[in-house]
């Protein structure tokens, strides 16, 4: 999240600083929860839920379910929810869903459909604290 100290931009630096840990392909359909940390990119399909830290859904990227991401870069298609502290929607983004967002940048030309909702660093998920949790889940379940 944003520390007290860092603005929009600076996140923005830093995001993008990061390398991408996890890349699901244009040939890719995965169907599921999908849980990551760091940074993650989508050029296939996902339906299913995804959570985690920094999300870029490319133009070729769908998803279908919800997302709750700490910063979301849209480019591609979602039908579903968003959760997210900083969301930037390009102009060849489509989203189809309720947004909630701590910080919203639309493109000229992007498409979204549905409630749009300013949200606070409180309401706004923090994927560190839940990854715990859900981790904690899987192993019990797993077991």
């Amino acid at each position: 999240m944003f520390g007290k100290t860092m603005n929009v931009a600076q996140e923005m630096k830093k995001v993008d600083g990061e390398a991408i840990a996890s890349i699901i392909d244009k040939n890719m359909t995965l169907t599921g929860e999908v849980l990551f940390q760091g940074k993650a990119r989508i050029d296939g399909t996902i339906t299913g839920d995804i959570n985690g830290e920094h999300l870029i859904l490319s133009e070729t990227g769908k998803v279908i379910g919800d997302i709750t991401v700490s910063s979301f870069n849209c480019y591609g298609s979602l039908e579903g929810n968003i959760k997210t502290n900083m969301l930037i929607a390009r102009k060849s983004c489509s989203i189809q869903g309720k947004l909630e967002a701590g910080n919203l940048t639309v493109e000229p030309g992007a498409c979204i459909q549905g409630e749009i909702l300013a949200a606070t660093p409180t309401q706004v998920f923090n994927p560190g604290e839940a990854d715990d949790a859900i981790a904690a889940t899987l192993i019990t379940s797993s077991e």
